[in-house]
């Protein structure tokens, strides 16, 4: 679908461009939005290189061993079928916790191998397992501590304070994934 709407919105630009006398600002938008795209990879870039390292230094300590042992209550209860396989619960903490730091990039791979693992034990490999479906809504719907990649990404276009939407995100993903999470237990309950 995608393949059709993104081409049609692109003519339809070029050609409203050429008609209305707008072919040398769209050109200069054009390189303009270019250098400040590449502008604001490489300044992201950095942040996801920081935090992916330090992630990956977390799993090779007894960091994740002791968070696993935090989460565990809550874990049980999220993930009351997830035997206690002690890898994919370091899995899916590890993916808990970057989403918290507001690390989506570092904590995709993460949600992936976790993901891989519970497929791994799924009997019926085209239906999702009701742990995999509450892994999906808790990575949608992901509490942000630190919304590194929003603060980054304001920062790069110059926000005068970047951080002003810490409070916000709080609010905002704490309800996102409350809600996420109890709709996912009731569809559950429901499909038994």
């Amino acid at each position: 679908m995608l393949n059709i709407v993104w081409p049609i919105f692109i003519i339809l630009s070029f050609s409203y461009a050429i008609f209305s006398g707008n072919l040398e600002n769209l050109n200069s938008a054009i390189f303009s939005s270019t250098e400040e795209v590449l502008n604001l990879c490489m300044s992201l870039l950095g942040t996801m290189c920081l935090w992916s390292g330090i992630m990956q230094i977390a799993t090779k300590t007894s960091f994740v061993t002791k968070l696993t042992k935090i989460l565990r209550p809550l874990m049980r209860v999220l993930f009351p079928e997830i035997k206690e396989n002690d890898d994919l619960y370091s899995q899916i903490c590890m993916n808990i916790v970057a989403n918290i730091l507001g690390l989506g990039n570092a904590a995709t791979p993460l949600g992936l191998k976790a993901m891989k693992t519970m497929q791994k034990e799924n009997p019926d490999k085209k239906v999702l397992t009701n742990s995999m479906a509450t892994l999906i809504v808790l990575n949608t719907a992901s509490i942000q501590i630190i919304p590194t990649t929003v603060i980054a990404i304001r920062s790069s276009l110059g926000s005068a304070n970047p951080s002003i939407i810490i409070v916000p995100v709080w609010i905002a993903t704490i309800i996102a994934a409350i809600v996420g999470i109890l709709l996912t237990k009731i569809f559950i309950k429901i499909g038994k």
